[in-house]
Protein backbone atom coordinates (compact mmCIF):
# COMPACT_ATOMS: atom_id res chain seq x y z
CA UNK A 1 0.00 0.00 0.00
CA UNK A 2 2.90 2.17 0.79
CA UNK A 3 4.62 1.59 -2.19
CA UNK A 4 1.83 2.61 -4.14
CA UNK A 5 1.01 5.59 -2.65
CA UNK A 6 4.37 6.42 -3.31
CA UNK A 7 4.18 5.66 -6.92
CA UNK A 8 1.28 7.63 -7.37
CA UNK A 9 2.80 10.52 -5.61
CA UNK A 10 5.87 9.80 -7.80
CA UNK A 11 3.35 9.83 -11.19
CA UNK A 12 1.56 13.36 -9.88
CA UNK A 13 4.74 15.19 -9.54
CA UNK A 14 5.54 14.51 -12.70
CA UNK A 15 2.53 15.52 -14.18
CA UNK A 16 2.47 18.66 -12.26
CA UNK A 17 6.13 19.69 -13.33
CA UNK A 18 5.69 18.41 -16.96
CA UNK A 19 2.82 21.11 -17.51
CA UNK A 20 4.79 23.59 -16.05
CA UNK A 21 8.19 22.54 -17.72
CA UNK A 22 9.47 25.55 -20.39
CA UNK A 23 9.74 24.29 -23.70
CA UNK A 24 12.17 26.19 -26.03
CA UNK A 25 13.59 25.25 -29.13
CA UNK A 26 16.50 27.54 -28.41
CA UNK A 27 17.61 29.11 -24.91
CA UNK A 28 17.01 32.66 -23.78
CA UNK A 29 19.89 34.88 -24.99
CA UNK A 30 20.77 38.44 -25.11
CA UNK A 31 23.12 39.61 -27.79
CA UNK A 32 23.19 43.64 -27.77
CA UNK A 33 25.06 46.09 -29.78
CA UNK A 34 25.05 49.99 -29.04
CA UNK A 35 25.62 52.58 -31.87
CA UNK A 36 26.95 55.82 -31.62
CA UNK A 37 26.66 58.13 -34.67
CA UNK A 38 27.77 61.14 -34.80
CA UNK A 39 27.50 64.07 -37.76
CA UNK A 40 29.63 66.85 -38.58
CA UNK A 41 28.64 68.39 -42.07
CA UNK A 42 31.61 69.63 -44.27
CA UNK A 43 34.40 67.91 -41.58
CA UNK A 44 36.83 65.46 -43.80
CA UNK A 45 36.92 61.83 -42.90
CA UNK A 46 40.66 62.63 -41.42
CA UNK A 47 39.02 65.07 -39.34
CA UNK A 48 35.78 62.94 -38.29
CA UNK A 49 38.52 60.22 -37.05
CA UNK A 50 40.97 62.38 -34.73
CA UNK A 51 38.41 64.66 -33.18
CA UNK A 52 35.59 62.76 -33.21
CA UNK A 53 35.53 58.95 -33.36
CA UNK A 54 38.48 58.64 -31.62
CA UNK A 55 37.49 60.07 -28.30
CA UNK A 56 33.99 58.42 -28.27
CA UNK A 57 35.87 54.93 -29.23
CA UNK A 58 38.02 55.38 -26.60
CA UNK A 59 35.81 56.10 -23.79
CA UNK A 60 33.23 53.66 -24.48
CA UNK A 61 36.01 51.26 -24.97
CA UNK A 62 35.72 51.01 -21.39
CA UNK A 63 32.09 49.82 -20.30
CA UNK A 64 32.33 46.80 -18.90
CA UNK A 65 31.23 43.83 -20.56
CA UNK A 66 32.27 45.05 -24.25
CA UNK A 67 32.90 41.87 -26.54
CA UNK A 68 34.69 43.78 -29.13
CA UNK A 69 34.31 47.51 -30.92
CA UNK A 70 34.28 48.83 -34.40
CA UNK A 71 34.57 51.88 -36.35
CA UNK A 72 34.02 53.72 -39.18
CA UNK A 73 35.02 57.51 -40.54
CA UNK A 74 33.37 59.02 -43.60
CA UNK A 75 32.89 63.01 -44.74
CA UNK A 76 30.78 64.01 -41.79
CA UNK A 77 30.03 60.95 -40.19
CA UNK A 78 31.45 58.87 -37.43
CA UNK A 79 29.68 55.63 -36.20
CA UNK A 80 30.94 53.56 -33.22
CA UNK A 81 29.86 50.25 -32.73
CA UNK A 82 29.70 48.53 -29.78
CA UNK A 83 29.13 44.62 -29.53
CA UNK A 84 28.22 43.68 -25.96
CA UNK A 85 29.08 40.15 -24.16
CA UNK A 86 26.35 37.27 -24.68
CA UNK A 87 23.89 38.22 -22.23
CA UNK A 88 24.86 41.14 -20.96
CA UNK A 89 22.16 43.73 -19.63
CA UNK A 90 21.58 46.03 -22.66
CA UNK A 91 19.99 49.25 -20.93
CA UNK A 92 22.65 49.13 -18.13
CA UNK A 93 25.23 48.88 -20.64
CA UNK A 94 23.56 51.20 -22.53
CA UNK A 95 23.34 53.74 -20.09
CA UNK A 96 27.11 53.11 -19.36
CA UNK A 97 27.85 54.22 -22.82
CA UNK A 98 25.45 57.26 -22.95
CA UNK A 99 27.47 58.34 -19.63
CA UNK A 100 30.92 57.91 -21.18
CA UNK A 101 29.99 59.72 -24.11
CA UNK A 102 29.00 62.50 -22.19
CA UNK A 103 31.92 62.78 -20.60
CA UNK A 104 33.68 63.44 -23.72
CA UNK A 105 31.15 65.79 -25.11
CA UNK A 106 33.11 68.72 -24.49
CA UNK A 107 36.42 67.20 -26.01
CA UNK A 108 34.09 67.35 -30.04
CA UNK A 109 34.26 69.95 -32.07
CA UNK A 110 31.65 72.83 -31.41
CA UNK A 111 30.00 72.76 -34.77
CA UNK A 112 29.90 68.99 -34.33
CA UNK A 113 26.16 67.73 -33.87
CA UNK A 114 25.29 65.34 -30.98
CA UNK A 115 25.91 61.71 -31.01
CA UNK A 116 22.78 59.59 -31.13
CA UNK A 117 22.77 56.65 -29.31
CA UNK A 118 21.08 53.47 -30.40
CA UNK A 119 20.76 49.90 -29.15
CA UNK A 120 19.68 47.21 -30.89
CA UNK A 121 19.08 43.53 -30.02
CA UNK A 122 21.61 41.02 -32.41
CA UNK A 123 21.87 41.78 -35.76
CA UNK A 124 19.27 44.59 -37.31
CA UNK A 125 17.86 43.58 -40.71
CA UNK A 126 15.12 45.31 -42.59
CA UNK A 127 12.65 43.33 -43.29
CA UNK A 128 10.86 45.44 -45.68
CA UNK A 129 12.33 47.76 -48.85
CA UNK A 130 9.97 50.50 -50.75
CA UNK A 131 10.90 52.91 -53.07
CA UNK A 132 9.66 56.33 -54.24
CA UNK A 133 9.78 58.65 -57.14
CA UNK A 134 7.67 61.70 -58.33
CA UNK A 135 7.89 63.29 -61.72
CA UNK A 136 7.66 66.57 -60.35
CA UNK A 137 10.10 66.65 -57.12
CA UNK A 138 13.59 66.20 -56.98
CA UNK A 139 15.35 63.98 -54.11
CA UNK A 140 15.70 66.89 -51.88
CA UNK A 141 12.16 67.51 -51.70
CA UNK A 142 10.91 63.97 -52.06
CA UNK A 143 13.18 63.58 -48.97
CA UNK A 144 11.78 66.11 -46.95
CA UNK A 145 8.10 64.61 -48.11
CA UNK A 146 8.97 61.10 -47.07
CA UNK A 147 10.51 63.05 -43.20
CA UNK A 148 7.19 64.54 -42.52
CA UNK A 149 4.56 62.70 -44.46
CA UNK A 150 5.67 59.17 -45.42
CA UNK A 151 7.87 58.31 -41.97
CA UNK A 152 5.68 59.16 -39.70
CA UNK A 153 2.20 57.02 -41.02
CA UNK A 154 5.27 53.95 -41.18
CA UNK A 155 6.09 54.54 -37.75
CA UNK A 156 2.54 53.94 -36.36
CA UNK A 157 2.43 50.27 -38.06
CA UNK A 158 2.18 47.51 -35.62
CA UNK A 159 5.31 45.50 -35.34
CA UNK A 160 7.40 48.38 -36.88
CA UNK A 161 10.20 49.27 -34.79
CA UNK A 162 12.33 51.92 -36.94
CA UNK A 163 11.71 53.47 -40.21
CA UNK A 164 15.13 54.62 -42.02
CA UNK A 165 15.74 57.12 -45.42
CA UNK A 166 18.34 55.55 -47.44
CA UNK A 167 20.12 57.62 -50.13
CA UNK A 168 17.92 60.71 -49.63
CA UNK A 169 19.36 64.39 -49.33
CA UNK A 170 18.20 66.85 -46.72
CA UNK A 171 16.54 69.68 -47.97
CA UNK A 172 18.28 73.12 -47.01
CA UNK A 173 18.73 76.68 -48.33
CA UNK A 174 22.18 77.02 -50.26
CA UNK A 175 23.77 80.53 -49.91
CA UNK A 176 26.53 80.44 -52.31
CA UNK A 177 29.05 83.77 -51.73
CA UNK A 178 31.14 85.18 -53.69
CA UNK A 179 34.36 86.10 -52.04
CA UNK A 180 35.42 88.97 -54.39
CA UNK A 181 32.02 90.67 -53.85
CA UNK A 182 32.27 89.90 -50.23
CA UNK A 183 35.73 91.67 -49.68
CA UNK A 184 34.74 94.89 -52.20
CA UNK A 185 31.93 95.35 -49.97
CA UNK A 186 34.22 94.98 -46.46
CA UNK A 187 32.41 91.96 -45.21
CA UNK A 188 33.31 88.55 -44.34
CA UNK A 189 31.80 85.34 -43.99
CA UNK A 190 31.61 85.79 -40.46
CA UNK A 191 29.55 88.41 -41.17
CA UNK A 192 27.10 86.83 -42.82
CA UNK A 193 26.64 83.94 -40.81
CA UNK A 194 25.84 86.14 -37.94
CA UNK A 195 23.59 87.98 -39.97
CA UNK A 196 21.89 84.79 -40.65
CA UNK A 197 21.44 84.05 -37.15
CA UNK A 198 19.91 86.83 -36.05
CA UNK A 199 17.39 87.28 -38.42
CA UNK A 200 16.74 83.55 -37.83
CA UNK A 201 15.48 84.31 -34.03
CA UNK A 202 12.15 82.79 -32.63
CA UNK A 203 11.30 83.70 -28.67
CA UNK A 204 8.13 84.12 -26.51
CA UNK A 205 8.72 87.31 -24.61
CA UNK A 206 5.68 86.59 -22.53
CA UNK A 207 1.66 87.94 -23.02
CA UNK A 208 -0.09 91.07 -22.41
CA UNK A 209 -3.57 91.17 -19.91
CA UNK A 210 -6.36 93.35 -20.36
CA UNK A 211 -9.78 93.79 -18.59
CA UNK A 212 -11.13 91.14 -21.12
CA UNK A 213 -8.66 89.90 -23.14
CA UNK A 214 -5.22 87.83 -22.82
CA UNK A 215 -2.92 88.34 -25.74
CA UNK A 216 0.29 86.56 -26.00
CA UNK A 217 3.76 88.13 -28.01
CA UNK A 218 5.64 86.32 -30.31
CA UNK A 219 8.78 87.07 -31.80
CA UNK A 220 9.10 85.53 -35.13
CA UNK A 221 11.85 86.53 -37.66
CA UNK A 222 12.37 83.05 -39.21
CA UNK A 223 13.04 83.64 -43.09
CA UNK A 224 11.02 81.05 -44.85
CA UNK A 225 11.34 81.45 -48.33
CA UNK A 226 14.11 82.48 -51.27
CA UNK A 227 13.59 85.99 -51.86
CA UNK A 228 13.43 86.43 -48.00
CA UNK A 229 16.88 85.25 -47.94
CA UNK A 230 17.79 86.88 -51.05
CA UNK A 231 16.66 89.93 -49.15
CA UNK A 232 18.73 89.70 -46.01
CA UNK A 233 20.29 92.92 -44.75
CA UNK A 234 24.33 92.57 -43.91
CA UNK A 235 25.04 95.97 -43.17
CA UNK A 236 23.01 99.09 -43.19
CA UNK A 237 25.96 101.74 -42.83
CA UNK A 238 23.96 105.23 -43.62
CA UNK A 239 25.14 104.74 -47.30
CA UNK A 240 22.98 102.30 -48.09
CA UNK A 241 22.15 98.37 -47.32
CA UNK A 242 24.05 95.53 -48.58
CA UNK A 243 22.13 92.73 -49.15
CA UNK A 244 22.62 88.87 -49.29
CA UNK A 245 21.99 89.22 -53.16
CA UNK A 246 24.63 91.78 -53.56
CA UNK A 247 27.50 89.30 -52.42
CA UNK A 248 25.79 85.98 -53.89
CA UNK A 249 23.49 83.28 -54.50
CA UNK A 250 20.85 81.79 -53.00
CA UNK A 251 19.13 78.61 -53.56
CA UNK A 252 16.92 75.75 -52.40
CA UNK A 253 18.78 72.38 -52.43
CA UNK A 254 20.34 69.76 -50.85
CA UNK A 255 22.32 70.06 -47.75
CA UNK A 256 25.07 67.71 -49.07
CA UNK A 257 24.97 65.93 -52.29
CA UNK A 258 27.52 62.86 -51.37
CA UNK A 259 24.53 60.52 -51.08
CA UNK A 260 22.74 59.25 -53.89
CA UNK A 261 20.21 57.13 -55.65
CA UNK A 262 18.61 55.50 -58.62
CA UNK A 263 15.75 53.40 -59.52
CA UNK A 264 15.30 51.10 -62.64
CA UNK A 265 18.84 52.37 -63.75
CA UNK A 266 17.72 56.12 -63.57
CA UNK A 267 19.39 58.52 -62.18
CA UNK A 268 17.84 61.53 -60.23
CA UNK A 269 17.84 65.09 -61.70
CA UNK A 270 18.31 68.12 -60.44
CA UNK A 271 15.91 71.64 -59.60
CA UNK A 272 14.46 72.45 -62.79
CA UNK A 273 15.11 69.78 -65.22
CA UNK A 274 13.15 68.60 -67.86
CA UNK A 275 13.84 65.30 -68.15
CA UNK A 276 12.22 62.10 -66.33
CA UNK A 277 12.92 62.84 -62.44
CA UNK A 278 14.29 59.12 -61.11
CA UNK A 279 12.99 57.09 -58.24
CA UNK A 280 14.66 57.17 -54.84
CA UNK A 281 15.28 54.21 -53.40
CA UNK A 282 14.91 53.32 -49.56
Amino acid sequence: MLALVVSILILLLGIMSLLQLPIRQYPMLESSTITVTTEYPGASSDLMQGFVTQPIAQAVSSVEGVDYLSSSSVQGRSVVTVRMELNRDSTQALTEVMAKVNQVRFRLPEQAYDPVIERSSGESTAVAYIGFSSPTLSTPALTDYLARVVEPVMSTIEGVAKVQVFGGQTLAMRLWIDPARLAARGLTAADVADAVRRNNYQAAPGKVKGLFVVANLRVNTDLTNVNEFRDLVLRNDGNGLVRLKDVGTVELGAASSETSATMDGVRPCTWGCSRRPAATRW
